[in-house]
């Protein structure tokens, strides 16, 4: 038998939890005034950075965390609506943006596509987020079909370049802005529409991650679902009165904004509902035996539920999809298979796989896992083109 005396002492010292750390980043014009509403609107929980050519516009950003991209090749001056321009001034700044995504879970990336800053600098961002490990999501408006057709070959070739370094792509056509508002909707409000996708998407996941649920949803259980491969998407629905499960399923199946989403080729689906105390068990079970129904059985579905005593006969659910096969570009963007027929042939997109408003996602097996760089790594090929030059630099050195 074991002396008690000579038993080594246990530490009772409570664990203490850290909560993923979820940035949201803004480039360009479109992406700053995003995450200028997001911060008015108060949200918390969350890193803002907002990154820009233009440094008159990025001292009047509401962010913490700034970074002026290309100083030395646009010297603040903007872009000038080349995205190239805005690629160069990002990899000018591959170092700056490292430093401020290090760290990051979860990060969210916002541009509205078919300018310069914006559309050139966010496949960079993307790449550096997602070789530093983070779940990388981007969430970016397209030009209207009656703006010039630059902006809109600009903002194809930049999707086309984004797409394979997200686990999530969702994109805003701003003409969906025109069939679901108002006519005497100002362009204020309507741009607060688009921006309202991103923030819904911010907060419910953030919310998901930091609040204790009745049943949880982790961010293992997230990472997991994203790494399934295929098309991946992210909604948000709300219902109210009899119900209300169910209406907030069917709002977030058929988001104003975004495309109609088809789950019988869903790999994965997280579904976390957030309703007050009215909220029944029999209410969340119907509606994961319809979430079932339309899936399928090759489907893994993670439920979650977080009660939120402020929700009275009010319920949210909050939708992560993977496996979607998608839709073709000319959804998002009118006239697009026109600018990918003038590409050369190795910068077109493979006919087998379809881009989309959610993009396909890379398959695991062919897909470079992301990682987070630490000396002597030697795994990681410092003569690999794909890995960011600096973090070449470190493997020579």
């Amino acid at each position: 038998m074991m002396n008690s005396q000579s038993t080594e002492k246990v530490n009772r010292t409570p664990i203490e939890a850290k909560p993923p750390v979820i940035k949201v980043v803004g480039l360009g014009g479109g992406g700053c005034n995003a995450v200028n509403r997001m911060i008015e609107h108060g949200m918390s929980g969350v890193e803002f950075i907002a990154c820009n050519t233009d440094v008159q516009a990025l001292e009047s950003s509401l962010a913490d965390v700034k970074v002026q991209l290309g100083p030395k090749c646009t010297r603040g001056l903007g872009a000038g609506s080349l995205p190239s321009v805005g690629e160069k001034a990002a990899e000018e700044s591959f170092q700056a943006l490292a430093d401020a995504l290090d760290g990051a879970d979860m990060v969210f990336l916002t541009a509205g596509m078919g300018g310069g800053t914006g559309t050139g600098s966010i496949p960079v961002a993307a790449r550096v987020s997602k070789h530093l490990g983070a779940v990388t999501i981007a969430v970016v408006t397209t030009p209207f079909s009656f703006e010039m057709t630059k902006r809109q070959k600009n903002a194809v070739i930049g999707l086309q370049k984004l797409r394979q370094y997200t686990h999530t792509l969702i994109t805003v056509p701003n003409d969906r802005l025109l069939e679901v508002a108002p006519e005497d909707l100002t362009l204020e409000m309507a741009f607060k529409m688009a921006d309202d996708v991103l923030r819904q998407g911010v907060q419910g996941i953030s919310e998901l991650l930091t609040e204790t649920g009745l049943i949880n949803v982790d961010f293992a259980h997230i990472r997991h679902v994203m790494e399934l491969g295929g098309g991946a998407l992210m909604s948000i629905g709300t219902g109210e009165g009899e119900g209300k499960a169910l209406k907030a399923l069917d709002q977030a199946l058929n988001h104003p904004l975004l495309e109609k989403v088809d789950l019988s080729t869903a790999t994965g689906v997280i579904a976390n509902f957030t309703g007050g105390p009215d909220l029944t068990f029999a209410e969340v079970a119907e509606t994961l035996n319809h979430l079932h129904e339309e899936a399928g059985n090759a489907a893994e579905i993670i439920p979650g539920v977080i009660n939120d005593p402020n929700l009275t006969d009010r319920t949210q659910v909050i939708l992560i999809v993977t496996g979607l096969g998608g839709l073709p570009l000319e959804k998002a963007i009118p006239g697009a298979e026109k600018y990918l027929a003038d590409l050369p042939v190795n910068d077109s997109i493979p006919q087998s796989e379809p881009a989309s408003s959610y993009f396909e996602m890379p398959n695991k097996q062919h897909r470079e896992p992301a990682f987070a760089y630490t000396p002597g790594q030697a795994h990681i090929n410092a003569n690999d083109l794909d890995v960011p030059a600096f973090l070449r630099k470190r493997m020579r050195g």
